[in-house]
């Protein structure tokens, strides 16, 4: 791996990972639909909350999460969801509850997993959230940084869209985890539905370039790169369909080319055959070399929410472990399979799961 990765010794660091972002309540109708269901399982999660929770459950790395939480019977129901996750839970900030919300609230997120010809449908109710009205100053992140020490911070497009100054927490917290030797990813995340109230795919731009030149990984998919970075490349589809694999490198080599702090380019390669079958596979652009995750063709899909966050954790992973760049992707692309085979946005498998796959393991019974 290069110089620009290394990554501090964990013996000097309490924390190996570190996450910003929003906690949201999945309400999941299972086999049913959020309009006709009488009943919902609850799940936590969150695009960056999962990576953390990803790193402390499957690969026994000591994770944080950094977000904002209103501080009723919801909010203590979200904390009792992250500590059965394993992640630490000492930097959350604890918002009073004003009776009814109308102050701050705790997001929700609708989510039905889809099947065959009927894709999965996410409806989030997440306006006003505790977390979206986040400000500059209000965490200690030298506290975090420099004091307790972390080996890796991680963020992504949908806490910078989730308020007017998130961005500029999110820019506040990675200038202080540079400042103290602190690696840095970033997924993009593009969600059309967060941005097309405060200026839609320009103001994903502005926010996300100012942002790139802070971060070590760079993680997305074409649509991510294209809506929210502005780099448009023949060959890719913004709206995900008839992906050209050489295109897309040409894509990656672009964004490190603009950002040279970039020292890491990575995606998964999803090609939906129905909500319930899916091409899967992943690159990592990383020392002018490509290397890509063996394919999986016709990979069977049971809920596919969190699968581009188990590729994070995956990947991140093998960056802390020190492993080599094809183990790291191999790494990723395995682990968000195997969470794709369960339900909730957050990862059931274990290490020895995703090494067994990343090995060849098949799907033969264990007895």
């Amino acid at each position: 791996m290069t110089d620009a990765l290394t990554v501090k010794p964990a013996a000097d660091c309490r924390w190996d990972a570190v996450s910003l972002g929003e906690v949201m309540l999945r309400l999941d109708p299972g086999d049913g639909r959020i309009h006709t269901t009488r009943g919902f399982q609850v799940w936590e999660g969150g695009g960056e909350y999962n990576v953390a929770r990803g790193l402390r459950r499957c690969f026994g790395q000591r994770a944080a999460v950094v977000t904002a939480i209103v501080d009723n019977p919801v909010g203590r129901l979200l904390e009792d969801l992250i500590l059965q996750g394993g992640v630490e839970t000492c930097h959350i900030r604890w918002v009073p509850f004003d009776g009814t919300g109308r102050a701050c609230r705790n997001g929700l997120n609708f989510t039905e997993k889809g099947f065959g010809v009927r894709g999965a449908v996410g409806c989030s109710d997440r306006g006003h959230t505790a977390v979206s009205q986040l400000k500059p100053g209000e965490i200690d992140w030298a506290r975090i940084f420099r004091d307790e020490g972390a080996r890796w911070f991680h963020c992504g497009g949908i806490f910078a869209a989730l308020g007017e100054q998130t961005p500029e927490v999110a820019i506040e917290a990675m200038e202080c985890a540079r400042a103290n030797g602190t690696r840095i990813s970033y997924d993009l995340n593009y969600r059309p539905s967060l941005w097309q109230a405060v200026g839609g795919p320009a103001r994903a731009r502005e926010v996300n370039r100012r942002i790139a030149r802070l971060v070590d990984v760079m993680i997305g998919n074409e649509e991510d790169f294209t809506a929210a970075l502005g780099f448009g490349v023949a060959g890719v589809d913004a709206r995900c369909t008839g992906l050209d694999p050489a295109a897309f490198k040409e894509m990656m080599r672009a964004v490190v080319a603009e950002y040279p702090n970039v020292a890491a380019v990575a995606t998964t390669l999803r090609e939906v055959r129905s909500a319930t079958v899916n091409d899967w596979g992943a690159i990592l652009y990383a020392g002018g070399r490509f290397y890509e995750a063996a394919p999986r063709p016709g990979l069977e899909i049971f809920d596919r929410v969190g699968g581009g966050d188990s590729f994070a954790s995956g990947l991140i992973y093998g960056l802390l472990a020190g492993l080599d760049p094809q183990r790291c992707v191999e790494y990723g692309a395995a682990h968000g399979a195997l969470a794709m085979t369960t339900p909730g946005d957050t990862s059931m498998a274990t290490c020895r799961e995703v090494e067994a796959l990343v090995n060849g393991a098949g799907a033969r019974v264990q007895r």
